[in-house]
């Protein structure tokens, strides 16, 4: 479990307890995180292996989650559970993720400063052994660098018009475009994790 789908002690022990169930019903985790506040949050983002996550997944999954965190009871105080699609411009959190979206544009930031640098924006160039490769503008030069996937602290793509229309093109060969359900989804270009989501199923643990 990498620290970009699980970040904290707390989301590693949640991942455990409800990847099972997820993946078990065809899904995939790619990201969870407990969030703070007057009432805490469960935010579980989950994909199928080929992409294509709908509403109503998001909705069987949650149920599903519930139940198994009824059971375990990993957190004490009350939360909300939401589960969602990890939206058009999703995070990457899994080093297949840099390879499924090669040629997509992407923002990278590194636990350490790299080069005295620590934010790297560019094109992906997919992977090589345990090195994302990314293309960047550095001094007029266009240059192709490599980054160990685990000096990665966020990565996620940048909302454009190639990757709007990738997902049109997607949802169309699945047979699950919707114009009226696609004008629904929500974009944001913030960085925070409270925005990424783009589809919600919100179920309250008492």
């Amino acid at each position: 479990m990498t620290d970009l789908i699980a970040k904290t002690a707390i989301d590693r022990r949640l991942a455990e307890i409800v990847t099972p169930t997820i993946e078990g019903l065809g899904f995939e985790l790619v990201r969870i995180r407990l969030m703070g506040g007057r009432t805490r949050v469960l935010q579980i983002m989950a994909d199928r292996p080929e992409g294509g996550i709908e509403v109503e997944d998001c909705a069987t999954i949650s149920t599903a989650v519930s139940a198994v965190l009824d059971v375990e009871d990993p957190i004490e105080d009350n939360y909300v559970l939401e589960v969602s699609s990890p939206g058009i411009d999703r995070p990457l959190t899994r080093l297949k993720d840099f390879d499924m979206w090669t040629d997509y544009e992407a923002r990278l930031e590194t636990t350490e400063l790299i080069d005295g640098r620590r934010r790297f924006k560019g094109f992906l160039r997919g992977t090589e052994g345990s090195e994302v490769l990314i293309e960047i503008e550095e001094g007029g030069d266009i240059l192709t660098i490599g980054l160990e996937f685990e000096w990665l602290s966020d990565a996620k793509l940048i909302l454009t018009d190639d990757l709007i229309a990738e997902m049109l093109r997607q949802k169309k060969a699945s047979g699950a475009f919707d114009e009226s359900a696609f004008d629904e989804v929500q974009t944001s270009d913030s960085d925070t994790d409270e925005d990424d989501d783009a589809l919600d199923t919100p179920a309250t643990k008492h």
